[in-house]
């Protein structure tokens, strides 16, 4: 009887290739395994995983306790849609309010969902409570955005590489510079405004972090103006910058706050709308839904990733190892003539490789990680994102910290 032959990553590669969709382009590396901050490919390579699935996996591969939840539930009842009432729904919703201080949650499943709801959510509010004429309300996004790939999505966007090919867009949008107070001032103007949404922390733009005033003043200029504050932290919030949210940084919550990614610990696709009752109540029954959002396992794993997050002090540590990282890679901006930038806040970190976006150093150094244990992967072209789950003790810190200068002082060698 003739052996049947072992699949290798280059036979993994070949499938994806013929047979998917060509709407990514992959680091080549194959991953079959992993387990808090490692990954291991399909020959049995074992790597630190210095991205976390953009900050979906913030408390490790597999964690034990998220594993468990999903296990149990799904033995009992996995989905009923909302057509019924579920025992899960009701205790998870009195949960994550509680966890992060709001009156209502809306919860569904992509992060991109939870923005296209944000702007439901904030154009009712805008008709209902603000009374502005009905097919007027604007929203004003920022350059450099990024929350999905959704024709609402990239409607609020700028890069070509979202948008060519795929209009019209989506009207009611106004797009302002980032981290420009006096654009926002202006644009507040408009009484049309119905609300202004913000990532904290431009994670896809290459971790841009905005002044430290910036976020309190645009909080504080859109309460003056009336108008709702959306926060979109579903790669910053989940204790990613140090903080539960980012926001917490400032010392405000936002008037709409949206969160993915890390809610399920990367185990399951689940998201949440959180905002108070005079803007979620503005949506009424069969006005928005989805069959799979509040299923019984999405809010049981959501609620054990919320609990170990907390548990296991999750922010505290990212707050700690950012520091640390930083200040390595600040060593080695001094040291190196590729690195000219190290920026960010927590465990959400980037390097500024000393080339242009059209150059492809970026991607050859992350190929050089790669062969050296570490897996990263660059963004607009020349920024290398570095977000390792938040479970990263201080001595594994180091190591990677090791690999990277190791792997950018000798690059070109």
């Amino acid at each position: 009887m003739v052996a049947e032959k072992k699949m290798t990553s280059a036979d993994y590669m070949a499938l994806e290739d013929k047979y998917g969709a060509h709407n990514y382009h992959p680091l080549a590396v194959v991953l079959a395994r992993g387990e808090g901050v490692h990954v291991w490919d399909a020959e049995g390579k074992k790597y630190y995983d210095f991205l976390s699935a953009y900050s979906a996996v913030n408390q490790g591969h597999c964690h034990p306790r998220i594993l468990k939840a999903l296990h149990e539930q799904s033995q009992n009842l996995t989905l009923t849609s909302r057509a019924f009432y579920n025992n899960i729904l009701g205790p998870y919703e009195k949960f994550i309010t509680a966890y992060f201080g709001y009156d209502k949650v809306l919860p569904m499943n992509t992060g991109v969902e939870g923005g296209e709801t944000a702007v439901k959510l904030c154009r009712k509010w805008g008709y209902e409570v603000k009374g502005i004429p009905v097919n007027e309300a604007k929203i004003i996004f920022v350059t450099g955005n990024f929350w999905g790939r959704t024709l609402a999505a990239i409607s609020s966007s700028c890069d070509a590489s979202s948008t060519k090919g795929f209009g019209p867009y989506m009207p009611g949008y106004e797009l302002i510079p980032y981290n420009d107070i006096p654009a926002l001032e202006e644009a507040l103007k408009d009484p049309t405004v119905a609300g202004f949404m913000v990532e904290p922390i431009q994670g896809e733009a290459g971790v841009v972090v905005p002044e430290d005033n910036y976020l309190k003043d645009a909080y504080d200029l859109c309460r003056k103006n009336n108008v709702l504050f959306i926060a979109d932290e579903v790669q910053t919030g989940i204790a990613r910058t140090g903080k539960l949210i980012c926001c917490d940084h400032h010392g405000f919550k936002p008037d709409i706050l949206i969160l993915g990614k890390a809610l399920s610990g990367g185990v399951f696709p689940v998201s949440a709308v959180l905002a108070r009752d005079e803007i979620m109540l503005t949506i009424k029954p069969g006005e928005h839904g989805s069959t799979f959002g509040g299923n019984p396992l999405a809010c049981a794993v959501a609620m054990a990733a919320l609990k170990v997050v907390e548990d296991e002090n999750l922010a505290e540590n990212a707050e700690k190892l950012g520091q640390i990282f930083r200040k390595r890679m600040q060593n080695l901006v001094e040291k190196s003539d590729l690195v000219n930038l190290v920026r960010g806040k927590g465990l959400l970190n980037a390097i500024v490789i000393n080339d242009d976006e059209t150059s492809d150093t970026a991607w050859n150094i992350c190929l050089k990680l790669r062969d050296n244990g570490l897996l990263a992967k660059p963004t607009h072209g020349n920024i290398i994102r570095f977000a390792p789950p938040l479970v990263m003790t201080e001595e594994q810190l180091h190591e990677c910290c090791d690999i990277i200068e190791k792997t950018i002082l000798g690059f070109g060698d």
